[in-house]
């Protein structure tokens, strides 16, 4: 199995901010203490590049993150301060997300150990996301001629709403996302699907509108790939969740996910997207249990490319 890092790519943030970005280096050497990623399957990605990147956000946005002009308003927003290092990370994230596209497409599934930037839109971020991920990994495979249908399988605690916005007019891409409903963002946008759950949801609950939800969007979409976002917040112990679920029940979702995935014929790239725990290892076990999962997941037979260019939808 092929896995993308990035965690030596670090944001210089400021003392105390909430943004938990020890949580990459530590859940890397949590998985080649493991031995998860034996030989070459622990990779570095290339650098989202420009074309890459434009098929989801527009070029003035991308522009004024490249050069540092973003406003003060619009850097409070996305949660960062701007530096170099946030560009090149920001790429190099988006970047991973494409390659584990790649790597799922040749051998059942690819992991990113960051990514699930979802609440990026085409014209801004937000909510710790400059570049979307999955939108950006989704547009590529399409241009590569490697998937035509996609599914977006969103299982982060806040809604995908830069996800939903910038894939809104594409029927081949499937948004789904299943979240709190009273938490950030509190404007939300209209995925294909989105299940919302109450504040204090716990394993039972969730896990029954998972499967509803999974189960709809693979028929609905019939993908060659899922994107699967496995954020870590839907936990009880998260900071920032309002949900419930064990440990265990987080464990149970990814089984789920990927049995669904697997029982369809779909190969899944996965993501981290976030997590907030009070501990930071919680956190970092939950996103190790979700990397163990994928390596287990049966390998889906590679299918063909359809088309030799982006399609005209």
């Amino acid at each position: 199995m092929k896995i993308f890092y990035t965690d030596h790519y670090v944001l210089p943030l400021p003392e105390g901010h909430r943004f938990p970005m020890a949580k990459y280096r530590l859940l890397r050497k949590r998985i080649e203490e493991a031995g998860l990623a034996n030989g070459a399957g622990l990779r570095e990605p290339h650098a989202a590049t420009d074309e890459e990147i434009l098929r989801a956000h527009d070029r003035d946005y991308l522009e004024r993150v490249v050069s540092g002009r973003l406003s003060a308003q619009e850097l409070r927003r996305t949660g960062f301060p701007w530096t170099p290092q946030m560009v090149e990370r920001s790429r190099r994230s988006a970047g991973a997300t494409i390659e584990a596209c790649r790597a799922a497409l040749a051998d059942g599934v690819g992991v990113n150990l960051a990514g699930g930037t979802h609440h990026a839109f085409r014209d801004h971020g937000e909510g710790y996301c400059v570049f979307n991920d999955s939108a950006v990994a989704a547009l590529a495979m399409q241009a590569e001629g490697r998937a035509l249908r996609i599914a977006i399988l969103d299982c982060d605690v806040h809604q995908g709403n830069g996800t939903a916005a910038i894939l809104a007019d594409d029927q081949a891409v499937f948004t789904f996302s299943i979240h709190a409903a009273k938490n950030f963002p509190f404007r939300k946008e209209a995925s294909d699907l989105d299940i919302e759950l109450p504040d204090g949801a716990g394993d039972s609950d969730y896990l029954a509108a998972l499967e509803q939800g999974v189960c709809h969007a693979l028929s609905a979409a019939q993908p060659d790939l899922a994107i699967y976002l496995a954020g870590a917040d839907p936990y009880a112990g998260d900071r920032l969740g309002r949900l419930a679920l064990t440990k265990e029940g987080l464990r149970a979702r990814d089984r789920k996910v990927f049995e669904l995935c697997r029982a369809a014929s779909v190969p899944v790239a996965v993501v981290m997207a976030g997590g907030y725990s009070t501990d930071i290892a919680d956190t970092v076990d939950i996103h190790f249990s979700t990397v163990e999962i994928a390596a287990s997941f049966p390998r889906v037979a590679r299918r063909p490319a359809f088309f030799s260019a982006a399609p005209q939808i």
